[in-house]
């Protein structure tokens, strides 16, 4: 069965808002198992090069010293882990990055690869996260350095086409000229409605940009918990992409992310299950910032992406699957601020934390944690299947998965509250029980001593002398 296949009746790009009808067109409609068998390559490579590279980058991070201690409070793990696992998902993921160019055969590779403005993003935040394990950077600079990996991403245009498909219903064609102005010297200009979509894909793209790194640094707390999520959402965002292949076609070969999305997911499932193995319960190593950061910005890379025809519901899709870190998130922003504690200070209170106390292990939370993942990744490939096969909105898609969202969340915060209760209650007994034992004490000590020994009337003893007991520290 060949890659590309011609259909009279294909779906052209639609945008959102409008109902979504079948015209004739002269789209390429790509063959979805075709193009995923074309692709294997991309999965193996970055798969055997992360399962290579993890010991090595170990080894060189405990001779380096950039381990992370235990504390008992919130890292509780054994001994000390070494971090910089992030390299070896770098890696893995540039060596499938290399792969869609060069081992991919037939007529996939007409098809536009991976394009060069994506991996040079992800340099920007792997960079970013790995001088942060190893120097701790001051948190305006970790800023800087994700935004200049949206930066990157800006040249795709991948905000603009997400805000497009928000707002045309309001703003209409790009070439819509919205209004005229007349400056001095004769010097006209002309806001059209193409400015405000690229300046609000801009403002877009940065916004889920760091949102989604920071979400997946927060949930990056329990041995292979964000590897594994993450494994679990590139095969979501890997169906979705088939399916946009197959039901939207691509109109232009060299310019369309039909082959980049695929590929792009099956690099980031290879490097995750090649990284897994090491870092699951019991971890020998973990992601570290340069991992966490990096796997976030890959996932927002993905989502975007799938909003290349201004199809915002194929955007909320690939959200709905990433929702295990949003609502983490969501939930330290709420915790922190009815606590009145800034949102940087670390706690014990997150998603993993409170199932992992209330599970007893943190195999069983992981566990559960990917379990509320799959969930997740089965209602945002249903959304997208059914938008992309009946062109209609399941409203009982969304409700569902609002409505589970809301229940952890609400659960969440009851749980994080009465911890603080009883904690405060606890402190509240242990300083009653303490002031009311000195005060007994202190009774009957005053008690005992004759009136001239009462506190009141004793003499005030000299200071000890250099050499005696009672002056040492």
């Amino acid at each position: 069965m060949p890659l590309f296949l011609s259909q009279s009746q294909v779906a052209p790009p639609v945008l959102d808002p409008q109902p979504f009808e079948p015209i004739v067109a002269d789209n390429i409609v790509v063959g979805g198992i075709e193009l995923l068998n074309s692709f294997v390559p991309v999965f193996l490579v970055a798969f055997v090069t992360t399962l290579l590279l993890t010991p090595i980058v170990r080894r060189i991070a405990v001779t380096a010293g950039v381990i992370d201690h235990p504390d008992r409070v919130r890292k509780e793990h054994a001994y000390p882990i070494a971090y910089l696992g992030g390299l070896a998902i770098f890696f893995g993921v540039l060596g499938g990055f290399a792969a869609s160019y060069t081992l991919v055969r037939g007529q996939a590779a007409l098809l536009q690869p991976i394009p060069i403005t994506i991996a040079i993003g992800m340099v920007a935040i792997t960079l970013t996260g790995l001088l942060d394990d190893i120097w701790k950077l001051y948190p305006r600079l970790k800023i800087a350095g994700q935004l200049i990996a949206a930066a990157a991403l800006a040249a795709e245009d991948l905000g603009t086409n997400v805000a497009q498909g928000l707002l045309f219903p309001l703003l209409g064609e790009p070439s819509h000229v919205l209004l005229q102005l007349t400056l001095p010297m004769s010097i006209s200009f002309d806001l059209m409605s193409g400015h405000i979509y690229y300046w609000g894909g801009v403002a877009i793209l940065a916004f889920l940009v760091l949102g989604a790194c920071n979400a997946a640094n927060l949930i990056d707390g329990l041995d292979g918990l964000l590897s594994g999520s993450v494994a679990i959402m590139a095969v979501g965002f890997l169906l979705i992409s088939l399916l946009m292949g197959t039901v939207l076609g691509a109109a232009d070969p060299d310019q369309t992310f039909v082959a980049s999305r695929v590929a792009l997911s099956l690099a980031l499932l290879g490097a995750v299950l090649g990284f897994l193995p090491y870092n699951f319960n019991p971890a020998v190593i973990f992601l570290g910032d340069a991992g966490s950061l990096t796997l976030g910005y890959l996932c927002i890379t993905i989502i975007l992406m799938f909003g290349e025809q201004a199809q915002t519901s194929l955007v909320v899709a690939g959200l709905i699957i990433f929702a295990v870190p949003i609502m983490d998130t969501m939930l330290a922003i709420i915790r922190r601020r009815l606590a009145g504690v800034p949102f940087a200070a670390a706690d014990a209170n997150h998603i993993h934390h409170q199932l992992k106390r209330s599970l007893g292990s943190v195999r069983k939370a992981v566990l559960a944690l990917y379990t509320i993942t799959g969930f997740f990744t089965v209602m945002g490939v249903a959304l997208a299947a059914m938008r992309l096969l009946t062109g209609v909105r399941v409203m009982v898609i969304y409700a569902i998965t609002f409505v589970f969202f809301a229940f952890i969340v609400a659960v969440a915060i009851k749980t994080a509250r009465r911890g603080a209760w009883t904690l405060a209650t606890a402190r509240g007994e242990r300083t009653s029980s303490a002031g009311n034992a000195g005060s007994a004490g202190s009774a009957s000590s005053a008690a005992a001593l004759p009136a001239s020994e009462s506190p009141r009337s004793a003499e005030v003893p000299r200071a000890a002398e250099p050499g005696s007991v009672a002056g040492r520290s």
